[in-house]
């Protein structure tokens, strides 16, 4: 698994800008006839990961413990809002195992993963809806440099998220804000669905915001405005709507290389970094709800870490550090992006640092930064942005 995300890095220099990481188009070989799906597939229960009042992917536990800095431990059950008065609408990352150059629409283990790490908590503001789509898989990245380059549509995962999305409005909005959350590949594909069907076009009204986390989304050095979308502007404040989110995460101590993956955009451009801690502008405090075993959405990439010295048992799937974590987007060299700072606590009993880093071969991979989390790391920034700006929403609509 590890062999083909990491050859993903390689493709820099060949991928569509703001479209990151999708395999370049000269190295695709010709796809086998795929059939795009259409609405009709999505009114069954089982195209979908999530849907309102069901036990699902999204029915999982979502309990987290705090460490704080003296290694005290104390548990935060999770509640769902049963009335929670606007929609969130998910797309997953590159996750397939597949064989294949794309997944097939069976819910697999992956999938439930990503769900969990990324998504299900936003049950605490919105009604969750997940799709399933024939993204191109993780296979396609490893072989996209090689000789022999997998067959894979590039059309088709948007294809089927496009139908999902119809079917979504057709019988579930009934005139209710969303918000749209991606990761990586999902980001990608949820950039390409807004700026087709939302962007400039009536719909965009009820675009509570959108949360595209895990790519280079292009605006004009500068402004709040343009590149991607040429209505829809980067959000600068929790209860500000009809915006835009995006971010990829590196630690402060080591910054992306020059080109990298997650930072690269054209000339005149810069990648869009809305920080979830402070929106405004300037540094804050990330409210991270990390995995206890060091899970991400591509599984265990390591050991599972002690958060406390000596170790003690913690039983909920998620812990949380308050004070351990803040980001602030900075703009070098590098490109623009979103450094993470730790604070570690002299003496204390917390440990001092996280996970989440691809290690691969015994060294970090720095162009990856800390993208497998890029979620867990802001995940209560994003869940309290939402709660203000579905309350903002609402007050407008009134």
């Amino acid at each position: 698994m590890f062999r083909s995300i990491l050859a993903a890095a390689a493709l820099a220099a060949v991928l569509p800008v703001g479209l990151l990481p999708v395999p370049a188009a000269s190295a695709q070989s010709p796809a086998p006839a795929a059939v795009p799906a259409d609405a009709k597939t999505y009114t069954h229960g089982a195209a979908w990961l999530c849907r309102p009042g069901r036990h699902d992917a999204c029915a999982v536990d979502l309990g987290a413990t705090s460490v704080a800095a003296d290694g005290s431990l104390t548990v935060q059950r999770f509640h769902a809002d049963a009335h929670a008065p606007i929609d969130c609408f998910y797309v997953y990352p590159t996750v397939s195992t597949e064989p294949g150059g794309n997944a097939d629409m069976a819910i697999g283990p992956e999938e439930k993963r990503a769900v969990g790490q990324q998504f299900a908590r936003f049950a605490a503001t919105c009604r969750l809806f997940a799709p399933m789509y024939r993204q191109f898989t993780l296979k396609t990245l490893g072989a996209a440099m090689g000789p022999h380059p997998v067959p894979f549509d590039r059309a088709l995962g948007y294809a089927d998220v496009l139908a999902a999305w119809n079917d979504y409005l057709a019988h579930d909005n009934h005139g209710r804000g969303f918000v749209l959350i991606g990761h990586s590949q999902g980001s990608s594909v949820l950039a390409q669905l807004i700026a087709n069907e939302i962007d400039g076009k009536p719909i965009q009204d009820k675009m509570v915001s959108a949360i595209l986390m895990g790519i280079s989304l292009p605006v004009p050095k500068g402004a709040e405005v343009g590149g991607a979308f040429k209505h829809i502007p980067v959000c600068q404040a929790n209860g500000q709507t009809g915006c835009v989110i995006a971010f990829s995460d590196f630690r402060a101590a080591s910054p992306p290389p020059a080109g990298s993956l997650f930072v690269k955009t054209a000339d005149g451009m810069q990648s869009v970094c809305a920080n979830p801690a402070s929106l405004q502008g300037g540094s804050g405090v990330l409210d991270a709800y990390l995995s206890t075993k060091g899970t991400t959405v591509l599984g265990d990439v390591g050991p599972p870490p002690a958060w406390t010295s000596p170790a003690r048992t913690i039983d909920t799937p998620f812990v949380k550090v308050p004070g351990l974590l803040s980001a602030a987007c900075v703009s070098d060299e590098h490109g623009t992006y979103l450094a993470v700072t730790l604070h570690p606590t002299p003496g204390g009993e917390r440990v001092g640092d996280i996970g989440g880093d691809i290690v691969y071969g015994g060294k970090v991979q720095p162009d990856w930064g800390l993208h497998l989390i890029d979620a867990n790391l802001t995940m209560g920034n994003l869940i309290a942005i939402v709660g203000d700006e579905a309350k903002a929403y609402r007050a407008k609509r009134s």
